[in-house]
């Protein structure tokens, strides 16, 4: 049985076969799944110590999962070395050579944990002339305390399969060979995009960017685009020359004369997306225009958006019916904490009411990394006319790291009652935390509230120009660049297998 139905479309991307019914062609994985399943008896999954983790055979791996790094490192086995290259015992899975096949087999054993089942993938591997190398890879849960899905067990299998074979099992006609994607930054030669382009190991697509005397612009590619996958990274922010409305105008048609050009799939690589704020009426005739530019991405062509950390994740997702990517920082926000808090308590403050349930996504993530329990609060506030009221302040901050977490960081003036509100009622240290730092007009009166200690943004937003008296070493900018490349990778190379095998 092949079964799709609760997989997301990213997942289901990456392979061309995924059972959560496994019935393994190779007799070594066979065996091992009949073994998982006799272990398990009456429990839910197999429990196993780290120690006991190495005596499941030749064509077994055991991973193990470290809720500090968000990573799976390897404890136990060589079999995953017929994918991964050289992984040797205590290899962390991002950190082993073959990347693409890092973040293939990260993605099933996110899957395994989250349903705490066995799953079997298969996907084509290599091709030699008419034979196709397919990869057979089963994994299944494991457990050293009985409760939680801390380990995966893993195996692989490779088969050589008659490359019409191969293609006529899965539906398709024979194959045919697919260009390399195409990577172009409109954010610059030092935005984001080339830093995604270094963590890929990929050369920037050229490309031209020309403005005429009376404002109007236009952008192609110089080079030859048919046939290839295209992504376009620009980031949707205001700077010194240009208003967001002018790069979504740019991005929109550079999309458009991509697929002009004859570009097989064009995605948008949107660190920030404008207009994701305007989700939803909060006054008569009001517009929704999340929704207004989700129209204008699909009008164009664009098969994929993929974004970081918006500001309503069921109104981005609900907006586009084309396929999206939703990204989010948390993980490199743990990294970044996890490293300077040390023994001191910790709580995590929603500056509102609206950003509880992504404030308890970071909160649940730090307390994964640290081991131990993490405090909550939140400040409700009332906002009309572009002017902020709040009277309420729940939860316990005194004698306590404060960490106020957003999506973004606009003017500062949310941020900065907040860190003032934690200040007074005895927070031992204050550090604002949002993905995004527009530091908008007015923004320098944040910087002047002498309650914030640290001010911690990532680089989906371009570089900041603060007087540094003011800013006194308190901005830190986190990178994003292996996010947004990992997601990439994921989508590329199942999109490279489609065409493979398309008709």
């Amino acid at each position: 049985m092949t079964t799709f139905a609760e997989i997301t479309p990213s997942l289901r991307r990456l392979f061309t076969r995924l059972d959560q019914a496994p019935a393994p062609h190779a007799a070594d994985l066979a065996a091992l799944l009949a073994r998982w399943r006799t272990e398990r008896g009456d429990h839910a999954v197999p429990v196993r110590s780290v120690e006991d983790a190495g005596d499941w055979g030749p064509a077994a791996a055991v991973f193990r999962f470290d809720p500090g790094t968000r990573d799976h490192l390897l404890v136990a086995g060589t079999a995953a070395e017929t994918l991964l290259g050289a992984c040797p015992v205590g290899t962390r899975l991002m950190e082993a050579s073959d990347r693409r096949m890092a973040v293939r087999l990260r993605r099933l054993f996110e899957t395994v944990r989250e349903t705490r089942e066995p799953v079997l993938a298969e996907f084509p591997r290599k091709e030699h002339g008419d034979v196709v190398e397919m990869a057979e890879v089963l994994a299944a849960p494991l457990s050293s305390d009985g409760v939680a899905v801390d380990m995966i067990l893993s195996g692989v299998a490779v088969r050589a399969v008659p490359q019409r074979a191969s293609a006529l099992h899965h539906g398709h006609a024979a194959p045919i060979h697919a260009p390399f994607p195409l990577l172009f930054a409109l954010d610059g030669e030092d935005g984001l995009g080339s830093r995604i382009a270094a963590s890929l190991g990929v050369p920037l697509s050229p490309h031209e960017v020309r403005t005429f005397e009376d404002g109007e612009h236009k952008a192609r590619p110089l080079c030859e685009v048919r046939g290839h996958d295209a992504y376009v990274v620009d980031t949707l922010v205001a700077d010194d020359e240009q208003s967001p409305n002018d790069k979504l105008c740019r991005l929109l048609f550079f999309i458009a004369a991509l697929r002009d050009s004859g570009a097989t799939r064009v995605s948008a690589v949107v660190p920030y997306l404008c207009y994701a704020r305007k989700d939803r009426k909060t006054k008569p005739h009001d517009p929704v225009t999340t929704r207004y530019v989700a129209q204008l991405f699909e009008a164009v062509g664009t098969q994929r958006v993929i974004a970081m950390d918006v500001h309503n994740i069921a109104a981005f997702q609900n907006a586009f019916r084309c396929d999206t990517e939703h990204l989010s920082a948390i993980d490199v926000f743990v990294r970044h904490f996890l490293a300077g808090i040390g023994d001191a308590p910790v709580a995590v403050v929603s500056p509102d009411l609206g950003g509880g349930k992504r404030a308890d996504l970071f909160r649940e993530a730090l307390e994964a990394a640290l081991g131990r329990p993490v405090d909550k609060a939140f400040m409700e506030k009332a906002r009309s006319m572009g002017r902020v009221s709040g009277d309420l302040f729940a939860g316990e901050v005194a004698g306590r790291h404060a960490i106020v977490i957003d999506d973004l960081i606009s003017t500062g003036t949310t941020m900065a009652r907040v860190a003032a509100e934690c200040r007074s009622r005895g927070a031992r240290r204050v550090s604002i935390a949002a993905t995004h730092g527009l530091f908008a007009d007015g923004a320098e009166a944040m910087w002047r509230e002498p309650g914030i200690d640290e001010v911690v943004v990532t680089d989906t937003v371009p570089p900041f120009d603060f007087e540094p008296g003011l800013v006194r070493g308190r901005l830190v900018v986190l990178g994003t660049a292996d996010i947004f490349a990992d997601a990439i990778r994921a989508d590329s190379l199942p999109a490279a297998t489609e065409m493979h095998l398309r008709h």
